[in-house]
């Protein structure tokens, strides 16, 4: 199988992590004969230095024309001072709305190699975290009108928080399937008992819950689901909520795993083209140096290839390389706890090889 692929290596330590998803994946095209043609794409503060803006159009019309797209990272302090609408964070923004993908879904998974990284008592660890949250992307308060006006004297901010029905049920609905595709479990998140949106929300929830009885659906208001996270997330297999509260939501969970390294995440739409990166910014600090994890983009790559390209298998291999190499005692400095005995430290190019050796 042929497969063109965007690639946007980013800032910081963007182009040395992707790099390392990048062998992998040709290591995966290899074992089972397909073609991956890589594209490179400028985004963000490269192409800033590059073009003077953060997304320029003929970069977003190669995403648009790929058969997905890997993103390694973006931003630093180098473009801090640009005007506002060329930050390398609206290039971001852009390329969501171009490739018209509202739903970003971030697996919370610990890792048993890494249970001891986890801030949460082993008896909670114990019970399991692999869970995933589909959080509306493109609609609720961060889309919503934005105002600050003078009122009797004095500034008044107003920001618009906004759902229509039919946002709603399709991000209900990748909610729905993906949790048909794991452990049918379906957690709704929102705040019903103080907002008209969120009892929207609700209703139109429980409608599309008649078209999928194999699922089992609950609701959960936001501030009883953050409590819930940290006190028992075994009980969690998918939950799906609004922008805002996703936004939150998905940043705790990234915690109690123990290292934002070790996590990807995937933004889709109504097709299959998609948007892959590690949930963790550029670290410019440690640019360059070759001690930055890659597994979150390799990891990354791997939804990908599940999610986009319909290669379940391709994508085991990836995560089963992934558990191994972590079984043989190597790790990142990230998540390399102090004191340990009997582990291997090594840099991102070294965790790129080892990997690919353990691709079966």
């Amino acid at each position: 199988m042929e497969k063109k692929i965007a690639v946007i290596r980013g800032d910081g330590i963007g182009p040395e992590i992707v790099g390392q998803a990048l062998k992998v994946l040709d290591a995966v095209a290899v074992k089972y004969g397909h073609r991956f043609i890589y594209e490179d794409v400028l985004m963000g503060g490269a192409a800033i230095d590059a073009y003077g803006d953060p997304l320029p159009p003929e970069m977003l019309s190669k995403c648009r024309r790929s058969d997905s797209v890997l993103l390694g990272a973006v931003g630093g302090p180098k473009w801090n001072d640009v005007p506002g609408d060329k930050r390398p964070e609206k290039g971001l923004l852009r390329l969501r709305a171009g490739l018209e993908v509202f739903s970003n879904n971030r697996p919370a998974k610990i890792w048993k190699q890494l249970a001891n990284a986890s801030p949460l008592k082993p008896a909670i660890v114990e019970k399991g975290i692999d869970f995933i949250i589909v959080r509306e992307l493109t609609g609720g308060i961060y889309f919503g009108e934005h105002k600050t006006e003078s009122v009797n004297g004095e500034q008044v901010s107003t920001d618009i928080l906004k759902y229509s029905e039919s946002e709603i049920a399709r991000i209900g609905r990748i909610g729905f399937e993906t949790a048909a595709k794991r452990r049918k479990k379906l957690c709704s998140v929102e705040k019903s008992n103080v907002l008209d949106s969120s009892r929207l929300w609700k209703k139109v929830m429980h409608k599309l819950a008649e078209e999928y009885p194999e699922v089992e659906l609950s609701d959960m208001l936001v501030d009883n689901c953050a409590m819930q996270i940290v006190k028992d997330p075994s009980q969690f297999d998918v939950i799906v909520t609004e922008n805002m509260f996703g936004d939150i939501l998905s940043d705790e969970a990234s915690m109690i795993t123990g290292s934002i390294g070790m996590i990807p995440s995937s933004s889709l739409g109504s097709g299959t083209c998609g948007l892959y990166e590690p949930i963790h910014g550029s670290a410019p600090d440690i640019a360059g140096q070759d001690i930055a994890n890659p597994i979150g983009t390799i990891l990354a790559a791997a939804m990908m290839l599940r999610f986009s390209f319909d290669m379940p298998k391709e994508a085991d291999d990836i995560e089963n390389a992934v558990s191994k190499t972590l079984d043989l005692g190597f790790r990142t400095g990230d998540i390399m706890p102090k004191g340990e005995n009997g582990l291997t430290l090594c840099g991102c190019s070294k965790m790129g090889e080892e990997i690919i050796k353990n691709i079966g």
